[in-house]
């Protein structure tokens, strides 16, 4: 197995909350309870990639308050 993860996609938990604009204690307690985006686990490190917050996010599009997904 080849792992090709450029450096420059893996983004500390400040700059994932600096991109979706909420505090990083909400991204941390959203790590806690699985609501958050895929994240990955370096030693203690906490590393999110960029195309898992993109996918993350349009996930939650929706069209209107009804949708159930």
């Amino acid at each position: 197995m080849t792992l090709s993860i450029g450096y420059g996609q893996l983004m500390t938990e400040a700059e994932v909350a600096e991109i979706l604009r909420i505090s990083v204690r909400t991204l941390q307690a959203w790590r806690v309870s699985g609501d958050g985006p895929r994240y990955s686990k370096i030693g203690r490190a906490v590393r999110y990639r960029r195309p898992d917050i993109e996918n993350w996010v349009l996930s939650g599009s929706r069209f209107s308050t009804s949708d159930d997904n």
